[in-house]
């Protein structure tokens, strides 16, 4: 597998005083019927509720259906959330129509069931797919809903949100090869949901976010009606764009915005272990990644391997990069910028955009464009991840520390991502992600295991312990964390009626100042918390919202 493989304080004391109080307009479950109950009543209002008729045994799969486990597995990235113990749907629909959406609010609002829905991606905790909080819960799958229309005249597409990135991309480049959409690296990821939470990739630098290229949406909201720009109003389309996934409606499709792209990409690896000066160089590259020309993204992917000497175990830094132009020009930016890196005219390859989504997402050279049509990632791990902001170069003495964890654990892998260009430019307030001015890199931490065995908990406590090694080196006041790499170490709402006090604990993490403003849309639009799950934007409590 190829190693990249594999997102207020004012009335914090008004809130104080009344965050414990009951709040009539909370939504509160009531008793429970039996599933086959559950499932008669909500079949018997899906039907009267859709416009469009599909036959049920290819709309709804229940734990007696023999391809239940199959579909709720089948995007489902992270195997800790998919083992026996973990909560399972009364059932999953699957709708073929946007009218089977709307339906499925509609009645899940009806009759108090509570409902989870899903694009189809990654989704690091599994809140798409597993509530850990109440239960009776249904899935709504929107895996079939995976239309795209190009128009390159507009410099647009309508997407919609069952799709996955890499299909988006190849059928941009299908229509031209000087476009392109500034969204994720790994081609697997779900649109729908991905650019709630922003949406990071190799062109942000030059773009910014995937979200910060959206120009309209169509989403459910709470009363099952269809939205779009005009109709749910700047607030909500605000709050969608970066403002995380399901606290706010169903997302039935995005249009983006188009970015022109060189005829000719230059993409390369360098790697350097410990013995060969990884330290001083990663440490060079904190001070210049931001700063570099736009069209360049380096990253940086840090692993363990035996590629020690006499095979001892080492760390290796990959410096995966693209440039938006040719191998002569970059070569040139790179001697200016960061000649540390010792890059050469044979570590470059000139290709094409949509070959350099390849090449970023780990596939070989000769991997065929078509392979993006395949719409789901085999790759299925367990796993835990964390992330964290850079405001300051880590200084070496710190990086050969971090270095000695590494290499106690099993599997370890970071990523950084580094920011500046556009994403410097753009306000923290433009949309809910509000990391952008004063940052260098991002951090993403992951350990992953191959079995669900009595030793989890290890690696659980190898990346807390990591996690906590950092903070003296990272981001403050808040310490930031990516909404799209969910984290429930961060604090979860542990029932419905989780007060603004407790989920602000994760959400000025994600959001910042903005975690307010969320709010506030929350209230307004979904005031009895229909959309929610364990880490969803809450609505005030009744006596604060005037």
């Amino acid at each position: 597998m190829a190693f990249w493989r594999i997102s207020i304080c004012s009335l914090l004391l008004l809130l104080l005083s009344s965050s414990t109080m009951a709040t009539a307009s909370i939504y509160r479950p009531r008793k429970r019927p039996t599933s086959s109950l559950i499932q008669d009543k909500f079949i018997q209002c899906f039907i009267g509720s859709s416009h469009f008729y599909i036959p049920l045994s290819t709309a709804f799969f229940t734990p007696n259906n023999a391809s239940f486990t199959s579909v709720l597995q089948s995007t489902a990235q992270n195997l800790r959330y998919l083992v026996p113990s973990m909560p399972k749907p009364e059932f999953i629909i699957t709708p073929q129509h946007e009218s089977q959406v709307q339906a499925s609010v509609i009645c899940a609002k009806r009759l108090d069931i509570h409902l989870r829905f899903r694009s189809g991606g990654h989704d690091y905790e599994g809140l798409s797919y597993v509530s850990q909080i109440e239960s009776p819960f249904v899935i709504v799958d929107l895996s079939k809903l995976r239309s795209i229309k190009v128009d390159i005249q507009d410099n647009s597409a309508w997407v919609e949100a069952g799709a996955t990135i890499g299909e988006v991309y190849y059928r941009i480049a299908e229509k031209s090869n000087i476009h392109g959409f500034p969204a994720g690296l790994c081609t697997s990821l779900g649109i729908g949901g991905h650019i709630t939470g922003g949406a990071y990739g190799s062109m942000m630098r030059k773009f910014g976010l995937g979200a910060d290229n959206v120009i309209d949406a169509r989403i459910v909201d709470v009363n099952g009606r269809v939205l779009d720009r005009a109709a749910m109003g700047e607030d909500l389309f605000w709050a969608i764009r970066g403002g995380g996934g399901a606290s706010f409606g169903i997302i039935l499709e995005w249009k983006i915005k188009l970015v022109p792209v060189p005829a000719t990409v230059t993409v390369f690896t360098v790697t350097k272990s410990l013995e060969q000066g990884a330290t001083k160089l990663l440490y060079k590259w904190q001070t210049v990644a931001d700063k570099l020309d736009e069209d360049l993204f380096i990253r940086v992917i840090i692993q363990t391997d035996n590629a020690g000497k006499n095979n001892a175990k080492t760390v290796t830094t990959s410096y995966n990069a693209l440039f938006l132009g040719n191998a002569e020009r970059l070569l040139r930016v790179m001697q200016q910028s960061f000649p540390e890196l010792g890059l050469t005219e044979k570590d470059c390859t000139e290709t094409s955009w949509i070959k350099s989504v390849l090449y970023i997402a780990g596939y070989s050279s000769n991997t065929p464009a078509e392979i993006l049509l395949q719409g789901r990632s085999t790759f299925k791990n367990y796993f835990k991840a964390k992330s964290d902001f850079v405001k300051e170069a880590i200084p070496e003495t710190a990086l050969e520390g971090l270095w000695k964890r590494l290499l106690e654990e099993d599997s370890p892998l970071m990523i950084w991502n580094p920011y500046g260009g556009m994403m410097a430019r753009i306000s923290e307030s433009q949309i809910p992600f509000p990391h952008r001015q004063g940052t260098k890199f991002k951090i993403q931490y992951l350990t992953l295991w191959q079995d669900e065995d009595n030793n989890a908990s290890k690696h659980f406590d190898w990346i807390r312990r990591l996690y906590n090694y950092m903070a003296p080196y990272v981001s403050m006041f808040p310490r930031g964390a990516y909404v799209n790499y969910r984290d429930l170490d961060l604090g979860m709402n542990k029932n419905i009626n989780t007060s603004f006090i407790e989920a602000s604990l994760w959400g000025v993490r994600y959001f910042k100042d903005n975690f307010m403003r969320l709010v506030k849309v929350k209230s307004r639009v979904d005031p009895n918390n229909f959309f929610r799950h364990e880490q969803s934007i809450p609505p005030l409590p009744v006596q604060a919202r005037y």
